[in-house]
Parts: C-alpha cells; sequence; structure tokens
C-alpha cells in the first residue's frame, strides 16, 4: 500500500531535482497537478514546468503557499536566505523538506518558523530514479510524517536515515559527491581502453556496463564487497596484477583520503549558511 502523501505541495524551485520527484509522482499517480504549487523565478523552467507536466508555476510565493501541507525546498544554497524571506509569513506550518546541500535544520528553522524539518542529501542518479538520499529529521517530525518524506522521495531511489544531522556530510562525502568519482574512474578506464586499441566508445561501453553490473552484484549479494573482490582476483592473474599496481600506487589510500576531504568541506560549507 502506498504511504499517503501530504497535499498539497510547494517546491520552492522548479529545477532538475524538483522536477525529478514531481514527474515521477505524477507518473505513479499519487499527486495530480493540481496538488502542486512551484515557485520559479526563471520565465524558462516555468514555461518548461507547465508544458511537461500541467501545474501551476509562479514567480514569486503569495498566500496560496498558507495551504501547502508540505514545502520542499530546492533552490541553490547560496540563493536559501534570498527566496524564504518573503515567504516565511506562509509556510510556518508545514512540513519542510530540504534538498539543499549545507542548509543546516537549525538555518531553516529560522527562516521558515517550523520545527518539522527534514534534510535531504540527494545524488544526481536520482534523476533517473536510481539515487539513494541521506535523510535527518528534527525532533518535531512524526513516523508518520517520515514515511511521508520516504513516499514523496521514491521516484529518485532509495533512502537512508541518519541519526546524527553531523552524518549527512559523510552523506555528502560519499554518495551525494560519489557519481564524481565512479565517472573519473570511467573515463581513467576508457582512457586505457584507446592505449589498448579499443575505440572511446567501446571503452565507454564496456566500462560503465561492468562498474552497473558489479554495483548490482554488490547490492543482491549478501557477501561483503572484500569478498567479491577477491572472488575474481586469483594470484597471478590479469585480476592480480591489476589490483597490485593500484595498491602500489595508494589508489586505495587515495579513495580513503578524498572522500574525507569531501566530507571536510561539506562541514565548512554547512557553517559558512549558517
Amino acid at each position: 500500500m502506498n504511504t499517503p502523501l501530504l497535499t498539497p505541495i510547494a517546491f520552492i524551485g522548479g529545477g532538475n531535482m524538483a522536477s525529478a520527484v514531481i514527474g515521477g509522482l505524477l507518473r505513479s499517480g499519487q499527486l495530480q497537478p493540481s496538488q502542486v504549487l512551484v515557485v520559479e523565478p526563471h520565465a524558462p523552467q516555468r514555461d518548461k514546468l507547465r508544458a511537461d507536466f500541467g501545474l501551476e508555476a509562479l514567480t514569486a510565493g503569495d498566500e496560496r503557499l498558507a495551504q501547502a501541507a508540505l514545502v520542499v525546498w530546492a533552490v541553490k544554497p547560496q540563493l536559501f536566505g534570498e527566496a524564504a524571506a518573503p515567504l516565511k509569513a506562509w509556510v510556518g506550518g508545514a512540513l519542510h523538506l530540504s534538498v539543499m546541500a549545507g542548509i543546516t535544520t537549525a538555518s531553516l528553522s529560522r527562516a521558515t518558523g517550523s520545527a518539522r524539518i527534514v534534510r535531504s542529501m540527494p545524488n544526481t542518479p536520482a534523476l533517473i530514479g536510481q539515487g539513494i538520499a541521506g535523510l535527518f529529521a528534527c525532533p518535531d517530525v512524526t513516523a508518520a510524517e517520515r514515511a511521508a518524506i520516504e513516499a514523496v522521495l521514491a521516484p529518485t531511489g532509495r533512502t537512508l536515515w541518519v541519526d546524527r544531522e553531523a552524518d549527512l556530510d559523510a552523506v555528502t562525502a560519499l554518495s551525494g559527491s560519489g557519481p564524481a568519482y565512479f565517472f573519473l574512474m570511467v573515463e581513467s578506464m576508457m582512457a586505457a581502453a584507446v592505449e589498448m586499441g579499443l575505440t572511446a566508445e567501446q571503452g565507454r561501453q564496456l566500462s560503465l556496463a561492468t562498474c552497473a553490473g558489479a554495483a548490482a552484484l554488490g547490492l543482491a549479494s549478501p557477501e561483503s564487497p572484500t569478498v567479491l573482490r577477491e572472488r575474481v582476483t586469483s594470484k597471478g592473474g590479469t585480476t592480480y596484477a591489476a589490483i597490485t599496481a593500484m595498491q602500489a600506487d595508494g589508489v586505495d589510500v587515495a579513495i580513503r583520503r578524498a572522500v574525507l576531504a569531501a566530507q571536510r568541506r561539506a562541514e565548512e560549507l554547512g557553517k559558512q549558511f549558517e
């Protein structure tokens, strides 16, 4: 049984992430265009939202926002203060979901007048329904409201709750930034493919399909990634040669260092927006 959505839903910002959520909910039949209101200052994006979804898109918020049961914040973090200031009079009674990086629940509560805040850290595969979003809820958010947030984000992929807001910095470093790490590896594999005589397109297809298949196997298997790696790595074989070369170059250490650097930067950005 589908969890009932909290409606009407107002989206502040109508870009890619908001469109992914709206489109998925409309296609599933869980939401009707009449139950959605989007505040989007850019005319081309407003026109696209109207054309794609047949919903109401406003240049600026007005008293209709007071009817929203859920407000989804999907603006660029640096624009949040400017976007929120004229809306506070209408949105204090709503549940709030943020998909903005770096804006803390304390900042969201001050700007909206609501203590019912959920922060989400999604990633770009959400645009095709294959993402994962880390979630943190303030104490005033009920279990039913958590379930409603999960239902709203279901079209974008998986969700994972964390108990501490600070853990969202780790989520940002792992899954939020993670697709870029993956694509960097694919770029390197493609370059190696060309060096070995394959075309760049052949390298792209082989690299992406291999990585996607390995990820699917890892998700489906009860075995750890270490065990799955060891099963492919016969001593003296081709995979062993590759892994040994990576370890000699410190690739595993570099990856850990990179993820921790991303976490530190996420912490710094959060402080900037407070």
